[in-house]
């Protein structure tokens, strides 16, 4: 199976090519405009593999929540280079591909701990999700939201013996200190520098393109949390962001 994947929710951009698990990636550098780097990238991942988009089974980009120009130019990316070779599309939000980077970075297998996934939504506002491990992947529990960091609502109480880790990771624990401190205070271990990353978008589109998850690229469009208003995230995934 070969997926190549986009990444540009943050000014963290990023692509990356899976191929029957082997993946590579590439970052985009700093200062300049996703739009302006991203699929020279792309260009570099084909020509270091060996591969060509034809070859590819799917696509998967980072449908959101985050920065609205970043959002549109993997979007835009994932679809022209489906459209091309008549692939399908598998949107992966940000907040689920920082969640599972932080579990695998604290080594977290516990079945019933949570991952808190914090992402700096400017104007005073942040994103986020909590995840939990009902079965063996982490899921949504609830709605991804967006909120000031102050109105967070967080446990009282640390987790009890055995019943897991919990985790927090994003940029707004940085860009929000308080907000860190309640974290922290709450339990949880703090991975501040965690972003969505492509390489986690492969690895968790790869079961959802073998089990024929993959959607047409005329559906595809940016989750915007901002502009939910009567639809939940989930609904919303499922038509691929459009309101």
């Amino acid at each position: 199976m070969r997926i190549l994947a986009l990444e540009t929710s943050t000014e963290s951009g990023s692509c990356a090519l899976w191929c029957d698990g082997a993946i590579l990636q590439r970052q985009c550098p700093a200062g300049r405009s996703h739009s302006e780097t991203l699929l020279p990238l792309v260009r570099e991942l084909f020509q270091e593999s060996g591969l060509s988009v034809a070859q590819l089974n799917g696509i998967a980009f980072g449908v959101g929540p985050g920065a609205f120009t970043g959002l549109r130019v993997a979007c835009g990316a994932a679809q022209g280079l489906a459209v091309a070779a008549d692939l399908p599309l598998l949107p992966v939000t940000s907040l689920e591909a920082m969640a599972a980077a932080c579990a695998d970075a604290a080594s977290a297998n516990a079945d019933h701990g949570e991952i808190l996934a914090l992402l700096d939504a400017r104007m005073a506002e942040i994103y986020a999700g909590f995840y939990g491990r009902p079965e063996k992947n982490w899921q949504l529990q609830g709605e991804i939201r967006v909120l000031s960091p102050a109105a967070l609502p967080l446990p009282e109480m640390p987790l009890v013996e055995n019943t897991g880790a919990r985790l927090a990771c994003g940029n707004a624990l940085l860009a929000y200190p308080e907000l860190a401190a309640r974290v922290a205070a709450a339990g949880y271990q703090c991975y501040p520098n965690i972003l969505p990353e492509a390489a986690w978008l492969t690895r968790l589109a790869a079961p959802r393109l073998a089990a024929g998850e993959g959607i047409d690229p005329a559906m595809a469009a940016p989750l915007y949390i901002r502009d939910k208003v009567a639809k939940t995230v989930a609904e919303r995934l499922q038509e691929c962001g459009r309101a």
